[in-house]
C-alpha cells in the first residue's frame, strides 16, 4: 500500500489558470501532435506542484488521431515520442504525482458490434501504451464504465465479461471498471470483478443514483477497494449533486412564442464544487480505509481548492487524512481567494 496521506485530485481541464491546455486540440489539417501536448502536459505539472496537488487525470485526447482509422499519419507519434513520454513519467514520479485516463463514452467493451469493440481497444491500447512509456506504476489506470445495456443488462453485462480475456495484456494491466449512475450498479461491477478480476472504481454519487439491490454503502465501498492489490493504493471518485434551479428558453409549442422554464435539477448532474459537509459525512463512514479521491466537480481544480481550507475548518480528523493541519489555514484561506476570489493565475 502507499504511504503517506490520501490524495486529492482533478480530471483534465484547469480553471485556476485558463491559459492552461490539457491537449493539443487543433484539427487535423493543422498536423496536431502527442508531443504538443505533452509540453502542455509540463505547465499543468507545474500548476500541480505549485498548489501541491497529487493526483490529476490527463486528457483522454492527449495523442490527437492517433488511433483515428482513415489517418495513419498519425498512427506512429506514440512510438514517436517514447523518449518525451519517459522524462515526462520520471517528472512525474519524482513528484509524486498519480496520473490516470478516462476514456470517452464512445469507448465500449461491451457493444453486440465487433467493430465498435475493436476501434475502443484500440484506443485502450494506445493509452495504456503512453502510461507504460511514461515507466508509470499500477496506480496509474485507464478508467471505463461497463457501457450500454442493448435492451438486456445481463447479456451486456456478460459481454464484458466474455470480451476481457481478449483485450491486450497492458489493457488489462491498467483498466479498471466503474460503477455508474444510470445503467450498471456496484452490484453488477462487482459481479464482472468476480469473474475477471478487473479492479474497481466506487464512485460515490453514482452509488446513490443506482442503488436498486439496496447495498450498503461501507461493505460496498470495502469490497470495491478489495479489488485492488495490497501494494496499490485504490482510489475512488466523489461529486456532489447538483442542486440549483435552471432556467431555460424554450418554445411554447401551442403559441409558438419563447417563454422561459423552471427546470428542476436532475440527480444525475455534478455540482460545481464538493458539499463538504457530504464529503465529511462519507469520509467518516469510511474511516480507517485508504484510497485517494479524483473530485469530479464541474469546477475541477478551484472545487479541489476550495474543499481543503473547508476539511480544516469544519472536519480537522477529515483534514488530517489528507495531511491538512490548522496550522495551513491562513494558507490555504489564501490559496483559496487568489483563486477564486481574484478569478486565477
Amino acid at each position: 500500500m502507499t504511504s503517506g496521506p490520501l490524495r486529492l485530485g482533478f480530471p483534465v481541464k484547469v480553471l485556476g489558470n485558463p491559459a492552461l491546455k490539457s491537449n493539443d486540440a487543433r484539427r487535423a489539417q493543422s498536423n496536431p501532435h502527442l508531443r504538443v501536448s505533452l509540453g502542455y502536459l509540463a505547465e499543468i505539472f507545474d500548476y500541480l506542484a505549485k498548489h501541491e496537488i497529487g493526483m490529476y487525470r490527463m486528457s483522454s485526447d492527449l495523442a490527437p488521431y492517433a488511433t483515428h482509422p482513415d489517418m495513419p499519419q498519425f498512427h506512429s507519434m506514440v512510438n514517436d515520442c517514447a523518449a518525451d513520454l519517459a522524462a515526462l513519467g520520471l517528472r512525474a514520479r519524482e513528484q509524486g504525482l498519480r496520473l490516470s485516463f478516462h476514456p470517452s463514452q464512445f469507448i465500449v467493451l461491451n457493444s453486440p458490434d465487433p467493430e465498435l469493440v475493436r476501434k475502443s481497444v484500440w484506443d485502450l491500447t494506445s493509452q495504456a501504451e503512453m502510461l507504460d512509456l511514461m515507466e508509470l506504476g499500477p496506480e496509474a489506470v485507464l478508467v471505463v464504465h461497463v457501457g450500454g445495456v442493448y435492451d438486456d443488462r445481463i447479456a451486456a453485462r456478460q459481454r464484458w465479461i466474455e470480451t476481457w480475456p481478449t483485450l491486450p495484456e497492458p489493457v488489462r494491466r491498467r483498466l479498471v471498471l466503474e460503477n455508474d449512475d444510470l445503467r450498471f450498479s456496484c452490484a453488477d461491477v462487482l459481479h464482472i470483478h468476480e469473474a475477471t478480476g478487473v479492479r474497481l472504481i466506487f464512485d460515490h454519487q453514482h452509488f446513490w443514483c443506482l442503488n436498486q439491490e439496496g447495498l450498503d454503502l461501507r461493505e460496498t465501498l470495502e469490497r470495491m477497494l478489495r479489488t485492488w492489490p495490497g501494494d496499490t493504493r485504490p482510489k475512488i471518485h466523489f461529486s456532489s449533486p447538483r442542486t440549483e434551479l435552471r432556467q431555460l428558453s424554450r418554445k411554447n409549442r401551442k403559441t409558438g412564442k419563447t417563454e422561459i422554464v423552471n427546470i428542476a435539477p436532475v440527480w444525475t448532474g455534478h455540482a460545481d464544487f464538493v458539499q463538504p459537509f457530504e464529503f465529511i459525512a462519507f469520509m467518516r463512514i469510511a474511516q480507517g480505509l485508504e484510497f485517494d479521491v479524483m473530485v469530479e466537480a464541474k469546477a475541477k481544480d478551484l472545487a479541489l481548492i476550495r474543499l481543503r481550507p473547508d476539511l480544516v475548518r469544519y472536519a480537522p480528523d477529515v483534514a488530517a487524512r489528507f495531511g491538512l493541519f490548522d496550522a495551513q489555514q491562513d494558507a490555504l484561506d489564501g490559496e483559496e481567494a487568489s483563486l477564486l476570489v481574484a478569478g486565477g493565475e
